[in-house]
């Protein structure tokens, strides 16, 4: 396991140009961006061991089993922009892929199989006429996916990729974009498994097969898949973090850990620098980049009199996403999946059907926790075996739950990983037989590891529509620049949200830059 090295940057002697809070992923590509451009960037993040936030890895469970502690399968690895213009991979980051990207079963032995090889495994999606109807949207979403990326993760509006995708392709995404994942499915598809591909996959983040306009997540995570996949960082998800960082270094960043933000100095109606919680002042001389929470920036580092009358009340009334409950856990062998093609595929996602989706999405809607949890589970292992020691796995699982539960999270950890456990062994008889340790997370566990993670929400906010582009995170504050001059957010809570892409920072970056002359 490659874990971060620990240096600490001394203090620069001269006032920086600009101030990043936080080291997460978006955090330290706007550090990048901007320290390329020339400017003189300091990252502080609050963090004393380690940058990355959830970006990271750990032994969790036992010695010698690497653990992704969030983000574990980055489907913009080379899509992105920014890591490609960035270039990760000479800085120590190597891509791997499993054979198949997805697999959806049910325990009643159907499944459908997302691969990048359409040609080869489309007769695995449902049936025959499902797979074709998958081949053909595959082919037409890799005709169009680069123009498509690059109006769904630059800065809203552009106008320039609406241009070059052209009315065609941009009414019929708009056909896709504007129903809800199960209407989606019950259009394209025949068979029970296919149709529970794209709304398990919206199920990502708070997206139900029932919402308003959710097909638009799961065709994207879904679509996606069959061109970059979903790829493992080799080693963990550190290393990304740590080529980040050296990368920052390189162009004359610095990096300071342990320094925690307690506010953001206001001036003349004007960012004039930030206060640590040690006390210690540090002052700015251009702009303030935030990959912090909308909430947590506006009200708590900057306060409410420095905001135009209204926003601190819409505020208040932000909307999270909702919480995360996960278990990691390290294995004296490959889960025995009863489908064949989930023992090959990188992530299985667990949803007997979208009824039984729309249940789960009932269930977490109303506090409770779910009886029959929907699941994302990774297996990290499979693509890079040294994970774990020879012969052995690792494997990780998320499901949605409240942001709190009555009685609190230690009161239901245990029965809640037994219940996780059991639902893997309705797909894998034998499973529980292959656990040698587990850890469980809890939403206050990830919100304690990582202040941006409210309520163990990881998707940077709600990620329903009417909290996308121009609502995102709140109007009229939609491209980066917030209330108060020279203050930025570059956080999963700004466009394009949720996802280890960068592009947050990177567009944050560019507005900062074109500030700042």
């Amino acid at each position: 396991m490659e874990s971060f090295p620990g240096t600490f940057t001394a203090m620069p002697d001269k006032d920086p140009d600009v101030i990043v809070i936080g080291a997460g992923p978006n955090g330290l590509v706007a550090g990048c961006m901007l320290a390329k451009r020339g400017f003189r960037v300091l990252v502080l993040e609050a963090n004393p061991r380690r940058p990355g936030g959830a970006l990271s890895s750990e032994e969790a469970t036992l010695p010698g089993f690497t653990h992704d502690v969030g983000a574990a399968f980055f489907p913009f690895a080379t899509a992105s922009p920014a890591f490609r213009e960035l270039g990760l991979e000479g800085h120590g980051v190597t891509w791997a892929h499993a054979r198949y990207e997805s697999c959806h079963p049910a325990p009643d032995g159907t499944f459908a199989t997302i691969s990048r090889d359409t040609d080869r495994d489309a007769s695995l999606f449902g049936s025959a006429k499902d797979g074709d109807a998958w081949r053909k949207l595959a082919s037409w979403h890799r005709a169009i996916e680069p123009r498509f990326y690059r109006l769904l993760l630059g800065t809203f509006p552009s106008f320039a990729p609406v241009f070059a995708l052209g009315p065609a392709h941009l009414l019929r995404l708009a056909r896709i974009f504007t129903t809800s994942a199960r209407g989606f499915s019950e259009r394209f598809f025949e068979s029970a498994a296919a149709r529970r591909v794209v709304p398990g996959l919206g199920l990502h983040a708070d997206v139900g097969p029932e919402d308003r306009f959710g097909a638009a997540l799961g065709y994207v995570l879904g679509l996606g898949a069959t061109t970059g996949g979903y790829p493992v960082s080799v080693g963990g998800a550190q290393r990304i973090t740590n080529a980040l960082v050296r990368i920052l270094e390189a162009h004359g960043g610095k990096l300071r850990l342990g320094a925690r933000v307690a506010k953001v100095a206001v001036s003349e109606r004007r960012i004039a620098g930030v206060t640590l919680d040690d006390g210690e002042e540090i002052k700015v001389r251009g702009a303030v980049v935030a990959d912090t929470g909308a909430t947590s920036l506006l009200l708590d580092l900057i306060g409410k009199r420095h905001l135009p009358g209204g926003i601190a009340r819409r505020l208040s009334r932000f909307e999270q996403g909702w919480g995360t409950f996960k278990v990691d856990w390290a294995l004296s062998a490959a889960v025995p999946w009863g489908v064949e093609a989930a023992r090959e595929s990188a992530v299985v996602h667990a949803g007997d059907s979208v009824d039984d989706l729309v249940k789960f999405t009932r269930e977490v809607r109303q506090g409770r926790l779910p009886e029959h949890p929907y699941l994302v589970i990774g297996q990290q292992s499979l693509a890079d075996p040294s994970r774990a020691p020879p012969g052995n796995h690792t494997l990780y699982a998320y499901t949605h739950v409240p942001p709190s539960i009555e009685g609190g999270w230690e009161t239901h950890r245990e029965s809640f990983t037994d219940r996780l456990e059991a639902r893997i062994e309705e797909l894998a008889p034998g499973f529980r037989s292959c656990v040698l340790g587990r850890r469980s997370v809890t939403p206050d566990d990830l919100q304690t590891m990582d202040a941006n993670l409210v309520g163990g929400d990881i998707g940077g906010g709600s990620n329903a529509w009417n909290h996308q582009l121009l609502f995102r995170p709140i109007f009229p504050y939609f491209r980066y620049r917030m209330p108060v001059r020279g203050l930025y957010l570059c956080s999963s809570y700004a466009h394009p949200g949720a996802g280890v892409h960068g592009m947050c920072g990177y567009n944050a970056a560019a507005v900062v830059a074109r500030d700042l002359g």
